[in-house]
């Protein structure tokens, strides 16, 4: 179901011994059980050459690198098959306007709420992406806590942003159509950069501070030129 419960490799043993047993016929009466459960669950995954990857190790496990590009996707999926986030962004469209500084790190964090047929119940909010800066050794689960609220239960994420709200990677009996459906690509929302929201306010005070000495300026010269007419 996620990388912190089955490690790939293992899952895929799992799988051949399995196959191979039913071929030999040892395990016909439960056969009917071989097949992969389906859940519905946050993946993670890293951006590699564009396109995204299934994440070998667990996001507490993971120590992204700056400059590098991680996704969060909830859906609803099987053991061997999985659910990438919808849509991709670069590095540079989400952390451009943010500065590197000693000792930190920037990734771009992607979070892909999933489809309204992947929900229990509810709209799930829209894919965003957010860039964190955070400590050059900090986890992949430390760059999600920078730009998200996240709920977990022992070392598995099981919302973020209150998405969902209850639940951790239960198992689905029966799944939909829709959920089953393909894929549509989507375009991912940047989320406004803080560093250059930040700069907002001191360029409010500074255009304050002029406009509050032109007042001064007008004050000083309409006294002069009272004086001046009283005294003539």
């Amino acid at each position: 179901m996620s990388t912190t419960t089955i490690p790939a490799r293992l899952r895929v043993l799992l799988m051949a011994v399995l196959a191979t047993l039913l071929g030999a016929g040892l395990l016909t009466a439960l056969a009917p059980s071989a097949d992969a459960a389906t859940y519905r669950y946050w993946g993670y995954y890293q951006l590699k050459d564009g396109k995204w990857a299934f994440s070998p190790k667990g996001a507490n496990q993971t120590t992204p690198a700056d400059g590098s590009v991680e996704g969060w996707r909830f859906a609803v999926a099987g053991e061997t098959d999985s659910r990438m986030p919808r849509g991709t962004v670069t590095f540079d469209q989400v952390c451009g306007g943010t500065d590197a500084t000693d000792g930190t790190k920037r990734v771009a964090v992607v979070l892909d709420y999933g489809r309204p047929a992947d929900a229990e119940s509810g709209t799930p909010p829209k894919p965003v992406a957010e860039c964190a800066q955070v400590p050059t050794n900090a986890t992949g689960e430390a760059v999600l806590a920078e730009v998200a609220s996240v709920r977990k239960e022992k070392s598995l994420v099981c919302g973020i942003d209150s998405w969902p709200a209850s639940g951790c990677g239960g198992e689905v009996k029966t799944v939909s159509n829709a959920a089953k459906a393909a894929d549509d690509q989507v375009t991912i929302a940047v989320a406004e950069n803080d560093e250059g929201s930040s700069s907002t306010p001191i360029i409010l005070a500074v255009a304050a501070g002029v406009l509050l000495l032109a007042l001064l300026a007008g004050l000083l010269l309409a006294q002069r030129r009272r004086k001046r007419v009283e005294s003539a």
